[in-house]
Order: C-alpha cells, then sequence, then structure tokens
C-alpha cells in the first residue's frame, strides 16, 4: 500500500499531537513534518516533501494565508487542507481561491479531518455539508462567494476586521498581529472604503455585527 506523508501547521502543540496520532492510526497515511509557524513549516517541508499540508489560517501572530499562497506558487503538487476554528461560510471561498483543496471545521470530530485528508488526496474538494449545500443554494439563486461585501477584504484586512469586532483597539491589533500602528491604521482606511463605511464609529459598529453573526 501506498504511504502518504502528510504535514501538520498548527501553532497549537496539543492540536498538533491529536492530528497526529488520529492519522498515525490510519493506514496508508504518515506525519512526516509538524510546525508551528510559517517559516518553521517551509524549512521542514523541504526534505519532507509532503502530499498533504493541513494548516491553520491563524498562526501565533501569522496569517496561514500567506503560507498557502507562498506553498502553491512554488510547490502546486501539495495538496493543502485548512483545519481552523474560523468561520468556514468566510473563509471556505477565500482558501479555495488560494489554492487550498478543502476546509474542515475545528469544531468538527478529529475523523472529519481524516476523511477530508483522503479526500482531498483524490484530488477532489471537501467541505462541510452545510457548506455543499450553502454554495448549491447561492449557486441556485444567482449568488456568489463575494455577494458578502467582507469577502472583498484582503487577507492581511480580514484579521483585522475580526480583530475591530472582538473590541480590540488599534495597539493591541498591532501587537496581536505582529504589525505597525501605522499599518493597522492603513487597513482600517481600506476596510471602510470597501465596505463603504464613513467613520470609525460605523466600522466599530459593523465589525461587531459581522462577529456576532459569525459566532
Amino acid at each position: 500500500m501506498q504511504t502518504f506523508k502528510i504535514a501538520i501547521v498548527d501553532d497549537h502543540p496539543i492540536i498538533r499531537q491529536g492530528i497526529s496520532q488520529a492519522i498515525s492510526r490510519e493506514p496508508g497515511l504518515q506525519v512526516c513534518a509538524e510546525a508551528s509557524g510559517i517559516a518553521e513549516a517551509l524549512q521542514k517541508m523541504e526534505g519532507a516533501n509532503p502530499d498533504v499540508l493541513i494548516i491553520d489560517i491563524s498562526l501565533d501572530g501569522e496569517n496561514g494565508m500567506e503560507l498557502i499562497d507562498y506553498v502553491k506558487s512554488r510547490a502546486s503538487a501539495v495538496k493543502v487542507l485548512v483545519y481552523s476554528a474560523h468561520d468556514e461560510e468566510t473563509f471556505a471561498g477565500r482558501v479555495l481561491r488560494a489554492g487550498a483543496l478543502g476546509y474542515v471545521s475545528k469544531r468538527e470530530p478529529i475523523a472529519k479531518l481524516v476523511d477530508a485528508i483522503r479526500q482531498v488526496l483524490r484530488g477532489e474538494v471537501y467541505l462541510s455539508p452545510q457548506m455543499t449545500s450553502c454554495l448549491l443554494y447561492r449557486a441556485a439563486v444567482g449568488q456568489t462567494l463575494d455577494s458578502d461585501p467582507v469577502t472583498t477584504l484582503s487577507n492581511r484586512e480580514l484579521p483585522v476586521f475580526q480583530l475591530i469586532g472582538d473590541g480590540f483597539s488599534t495597539v493591541q491589533i498591532a501587537e496581536k498581529l505582529q504589525l505597525s500602528p501605522k499599518t493597522v491604521e492603513s487597513n482600517r482606511k481600506a476596510i471602510k472604503q470597501k465596505l463603504h463605511l464613513q467613520s470609525s464609529a460605523q466600522l466599530s459598529r459593523r465589525a461587531f455585527q459581522w462577529a456576532m453573526e459569525k459566532h
């Protein structure tokens, strides 16, 4: 039986351990590398040559979307699967457009992740049944993944928008995302333009409402 190699990128050691243990029980699957961040992941991937790369979107201040972009531009044969606690409806289309083949919520049993690994190894896309139904409905009524203006935010702007919704200040957001306050302010300005908001108060309300809907 052919053995497929799986690499795991997640900044939580307990989650990496849980994924690794689940994969080790599966015939034909083997964990070849584990990493907590982007630089470590790129370093370990060079010698490991994984068939599937499991990535979390949030990596201790880093943006997992950037890792997807990097991998797909330099190692297009690697199949990417996102495993994250973020809202699937918000991020599924975003990660698929970036080149990933699937999205699994961390709210799902670990067995779902194993199923998703098998599916992307076959070259198929994996989404939850609920998300698949949502996409089919949108297609039926002529909507797209970009119908919500929030989906137009860049991979840098969306984390800023999320943290605004969670009540964090510019300085706190800068610390969390390892950015300068000036960069965060530039992101806030761009977000207001894209969402057609006139003031910081409107931005805070819109972000808070969005956060409540997603939680």
